[in-house]
């Protein structure tokens, strides 16, 4: 449900859907400026202090970048992988429940009652309020 509001969002104006482009180099290289790197930092709260994590993402993007190279004129989007088939309901009934408390307790850290995650990762700014 959420892909097809994702997608009916990103549609053009006119009708015409908008298309996505890699800043990648064509090579598919991967390399990736400092400012994405830091912007990536700030929206995952991941640290990619190491050269070993840059180039780990580097290789996740060469990898993705590869996905281009796929033909997919004339070929629809799909709201869901499993649209082939039936998918039925079953009835919501709470059988256990109420724990709140005791999952909590698994957490490393919690912050008015949710989990922090990743845990190493936290913003001071954010706790001193």
């Amino acid at each position: 449900m959420w892909a097809r509001a994702v997608w009916l969002g990103l549609r053009a104006p006119l009708g015409g859907r908008r298309g996505f482009t890699s800043k990648a180099d064509p090579q598919g290289s991967g390399r990736v400026t400092a400012e994405v790197i830091e912007h990536l930092e700030r929206l995952a709260l991941v640290d990619f202090g190491s050269r070993e994590a840059v180039a780990r993402l580097e290789k996740a993007i060469a990898f993705a970048d590869r996905l281009h190279a796929v033909h997919t004129d004339g070929v629809e989007p799909m709201e869901s992988v499993l649209e082939d088939r039936c998918l039925y309901l079953r009835s919501d009934n709470v059988v256990e429940g109420n724990c709140a408390e005791e999952l909590l307790q698994n957490s490393h850290r919690v912050v008015e009652e949710y989990f922090v995650a990743p845990p190493g990762m936290c913003c001071p700014e954010w706790f001193n309020r």
